[in-house]
């Protein structure tokens, strides 16, 4: 961590004197300091510690080190409204990488962390997307260990957004009423909702949930799906 700079460390320019015909100069108002802005993802405490951003070997510290990357990337994730990632896109952005210290998470720990979150230890909070629809999970592997690959972002699982979704439909007033795909994800109905913008393959994954349940049923052709909730 970086401390804090000290008056000491600066040089303060000398002030003249006004003559006796000037009239003293009114002090200036000190600038009003500038909360952090609301649009601003606000990271925590241990972003700004350097050795956060390599995997520690001991394997207590490492637990609570993948604890603190998925507590991280579920939150930044949320805060943004991204349902996925793509790790080799994401070293590069603010996530993964710290400009201010020069730091960034590797893309060999940040295949591990994610794996992690992948796990019944990291609670399932991420899954690596297989390439194509006939991929199989042996595939979703092979793209982990290239280290390129795509992955869900849980910060909510496929059944907490099922709940998500018969809760908002209860709340509002709609069920019985045959909803659009595009109406759950992108009208200005839902805009406040956190299933705002959702990718259409998780939301998918999440009515699927709703219909097992016997709370919901999807019907029509891909790309005109509708949903009717019970």
């Amino acid at each position: 961590m970086t401390s804090t700079p000290s008056l000491s460390n600066f040089s303060v320019a000398p002030t003249l004197a006004p003559s006796a015909n000037e009239p003293s100069p009114s002090p200036s108002p000190s600038p009003a300091p500038q909360p952090p802005s609301k649009t601003d993802f606000v990271f925590p405490p241990q972003y700004s510690f350097p050795p956060f951003f390599t995997l520690q070997p001991v394997l207590s510290t490492r637990h609570s080190q993948l604890t603190s990357w998925s507590i991280l990337i579920q939150s930044y994730c949320r805060f943004h409204r991204l349902f996925a990632l793509t790790l080799i896109d994401a070293l590069s952005t603010p996530l993964f990488s710290n400009a201010a210290l020069s730091r960034r998470l590797s893309l060999r720990d940040a295949r591990a962390v994610v794996t992690w979150m992948c796990s019944a230890e990291g609670q399932q909070r991420a899954e690596w997307v297989p390439t194509s629809s006939s991929s199989s999970t042996k595939k979703a592997r092979d793209d982990e260990t290239e280290g390129g690959g795509r992955f869900w972002v849980y910060w909510r699982r496929p059944e907490e957004w099922a709940a998500a979704l018969e809760e908002w439909v209860d709340r509002t007033g709609q069920k019985g009423t045959v909803l659009t795909l595009y109406e759950i994800t992108d009208s200005d109905a839902t805009k406040r909702e956190e299933f705002y913008g959702m990718d259409a393959d998780l939301l998918a994954r999440s009515l699927a949930i709703c219909v097992r349940r016997g709370k919901a049923q999807v019907f029509g052709q891909e790309g005109s799906e509708g949903v009717k909730f019970f």
